[in-house]
């Protein structure tokens, strides 16, 4: 399987990376076998993060008795001290049955970690890639302006920020800025938190930037099954996989949730990720499933929003997020009236 080298890391990670975020919907058994098939059949890179409820532990699981040399495991902290960033980093290691992380990644900071606070969250990775515990540190965001303090800063090895077909020219900068800093580029968000379709279309098209490493979120059998024959037929983009893309960057152009998740917790108990991108999901996946009364019922708690201007602060995109959800409501309560008799 092709292997990109990350950066000035010099790890030397698989192109097709496995995201282990999604393990946590599944139980463990599932999940060890997921992951277990997908070191035997190539993959070395594993993403995951401490707040991703169990999901250290199974990979941990699952990677035990591969020899360590064998894998590259990365993790992520999202403490904003020195105390608890070394609380969880501790905390990994012992999740995922390991000496050592070879990433560890600050996770969506508001703002950039600051290296010479002695209390601050930086404070603790330096300390522990001292001790041997972590061997590079990275940064993951969603702001543009951050990612382009990071690079900028050159305090960090790797960076990883949402990466598709739909990137924006600003956004496509980080690419080319990493490659001249040497920092490895991570590519999450690859399938537009689903909102992409066609995997073989996202995949040629990272294998347009050499060295930007996409990171897919892996839950079902088929979804492995799917990135594996990609990578080994290694398709690269064709003008019919060129008209995939401008149909969906045409389609999709303009405001659109990546259903990121920092805009939650939300005070009136909307699902603000799903509903905020409905729209879309309504005409890009099977509807049938958004037309039952659970569904129906999700979607009418907008009508309890408070306005608390919660989400809107805390949107890494800039969303007018409160108004993005009437709009989503509208257009759902419209669709529902004409396809809710098929679910």
């Amino acid at each position: 399987m092709e292997k990109v080298r990350l950066g000035r890391t010099e790890l030397m990670v698989t192109k097709t990376a496995f995201g282990a975020l999604p393990i946590q919907r599944i139980s463990k058994a599932d999940a060890v076998k997921l992951v277990r098939r997908a070191a035997d059949a190539g993959i070395n890179y594993f993403d995951t993060a401490n707040m991703y409820t169990d999901s250290e532990e199974k990979l941990g699981a699952a990677l035990e008795g591969i020899p360590r040399q064998n894998v590259v495991i990365s993790t992520k902290s999202g403490g904003e001290d020195k105390k608890t960033v070394l609380r969880h980093i501790e905390q990994s290691l012992r999740s995922l049955k390991t000496d050592y992380i070879d990433l560890f990644q600050f996770h969506n900071p508001a703002k950039l970690p600051d290296i010479h606070d002695p209390e601050g969250p930086f404070a603790a990775a330096l300390e522990m890639k001292k001790r041997g515990y972590i061997r590079h540190i990275g940064i993951t965001n969603h702001r543009l302006h951050i990612a382009q303090q990071a690079i900028a800063s050159g305090n960090f090895e790797t960076l990883q920020f949402p990466f598709c077909y739909l990137t924006t020219e600003k956004e496509l900068g980080l690419v080319d800025a990493c490659a001249k800093a040497d920092m490895g580029y991570i590519a999450m968000k690859g399938l537009s938190g689903g909102l992409l379709n066609n995997a073989e279309a996202c995949y040629a098209f990272m294998h347009e930037y050499s060295n930007v490493v996409p990171i897919w979120g892996i839950q079902h059998e088929w979804e492995l099954d799917q990135w594996l024959e990609l990578a080994e037929r290694n398709p690269r983009l064709t003008p019919e996989l060129r008209a995939v893309i401008e149909a969906d960057r045409k389609d999709l152009a303009g405001s659109f949730c990546r259903s990121c998740g920092y805009c939650l917790p939300c005070a009136a108990g909307i699902d603000i990720p799903q509903a905020a991108r409905m729209s879309a999901l309504l005409r890009r996946s099977p509807y049938q499933q958004y037309m039952t009364d659970t569904w129906h019922e999700k979607m009418h708690q907008i009508e309890n929003c408070v306005h608390c201007g919660a989400c809107k602060s805390r949107c890494p995109y800039g969303l007018d997020t409160p108004n993005l959800l009437v709009e989503m409501l509208r257009d759902y309560d419209s669709f529902y009236e004409k396809h809710h008799h098929e679910a």
